[in-house]
């Protein structure tokens, strides 16, 4: 399968470069040594007049003065690793009832958390929830409310490309520090760390992501967190001017989620195919490049009990094997499919388990709505 072809809750097919999840790293006596890599608008008042109060853009020195007490450093043991070291990510305040959002991939199998806040105490934290497939993780701490200084939650929807941003962390040991930049790009398709799947709908910034950031803020311009910074692209581990960050959105749908009940459900459709590209559209006798052609569709699964159908087929053309005689998704809840991504984002944004979902399917020519009932992700392919 080519780099157009994608997995829809099931694996993702390898890409050329590698995306690093694990900003962890070991502490700064170590740096001489090999690094591990891992990773209230619109208040009014009745009456004559209506006054509206609206967040005003920050500099970045007010933004780092007014959010640095509220970001935190997260230290992790793991029975693996060697007695007196640790991982190092990092972490942010969400409420004041001592949650701590964080990457699932920072405290994944850990041993011990330790969180150390602005004032250099530090408390040992226990795992709330996490969950593998958008590597969002609660974390908590009992101390004093007055350690507790959550950072305002902005809307990541509203982001543009080319919207200036700034990050917070610890990267490489260095607590407290701040880089800037703007949004690259928006709704990328970024590969789970080894849960087979992907998160869509993810930030890509060109503000310096380092060993150590993941699981800090990304703030806009009003000191809003608007995404969690969790992996770089790189053929080396280093910064190279592409990071990432799990969108505040997706945040805001999943954290209450496992603060209240230690895991989230994810709705599934249960097809792997490819997006519909030139050559793909030439030979299937289509007008336009657009839509997602079903390769394969999963036993038992939503897909499959709807009566939805694989490619049969494939027609070599200049050497390549292309799949034919698949359903081809058109439209998701009538909204237009160019290709994966787009079915991938609704379901994030839009659906939960039990909900329906209908997609307009291309089949032998005729375009026909299917409706299905979205069940629970498995846990593996």
């Amino acid at each position: 399968m080519d780099k157009a072809s994608v997995i829809v809750g099931t694996a993702l097919g390898s890409t050329l470069v590698l995306i690093v999840f694990a900003f962890v790293i070991m502490p700064p006596d170590t740096l001489s040594r090999e690094l591990i890599v891992s990773n209230g608008q619109g208040i009014g008042t009745v009456g004559e007049t209506t006054p509206i109060y609206e967040k005003r853009y920050l500099s970045l020195v007010e933004i780092f003065e007014q959010s640095e007490s509220g970001v935190v450093r997260v230290n992790v043991q793991r029975e693996a690793q060697i007695i007196g070291t640790s991982s190092l990510g990092s972490g942010f305040v969400f409420d004041t009832f001592g949650h701590i959002i964080t990457n699932s991939h920072v405290v994944a199998d850990a041993e011990k958390i330790v969180v150390t806040f602005l004032d250099g105490r530090s408390y040992n934290a226990q795992l709330v929830g996490s969950d593998l497939f958008t590597d969002i993780a609660v974390i908590k701490v009992n101390a004093e409310q007055t350690q507790f200084h959550p950072i305002s939650l902005g809307d990541s929807s509203q982001l543009k490309v080319g919207e200036q941003i700034a990050a917070i962390g610890n990267p490489f040991g260095l607590s407290g520090s701040m880089t800037s930049g703007i949004v690259s790009q928006l709704g990328r398709l970024l590969p789970a760390q080894d849960s087979g799947f992907s998160i869509p709908d993810v930030i890509q910034t060109d503000a310096a992501i380092n060993p150590g950031n993941s699981g800090g803020p990304l703030l806009n311009m009003k000191g809003e967190v608007i995404g969690i910074n969790t992996a770089i692209q790189s053929a080396s581990g280093e910064f190279t001017g592409v990071g990432f960050a799990i969108p505040s959105r997706t945040l805001m749908k999943i954290a209450p989620t496992l603060i209240q009940d230690k895991e989230y459900h994810h709705p599934w459709l249960g097809i792997s195919g490819r997006d519909i590209d030139p050559d793909l559209a030439n030979i299937l006798n289509l007008t336009d490049a657009k839509g997602f052609l079903i390769v394969t569709v999963i036993e038992d699964s939503p897909a499959s009990k709807a009566g939805l159908h694989g490619s049969i087929e494939t027609k070599e053309i200049d050497g390549a094997n292309y799949p034919i005689g698949g359903d081809i998704i058109l439209s998701v809840d009538g909204k237009e499919v160019r290709q994966i991504d787009d079915i991938l984002i609704h379901l994030q944004r839009e659906k939960s388990v039990g909900d329906e979902i209908v997609l307009e399917i291309l089949r032998e020519g005729r375009t026909t709505n299917f409706v299905l009932l979205l069940e629970e992700r498995p846990n593996s392919n």
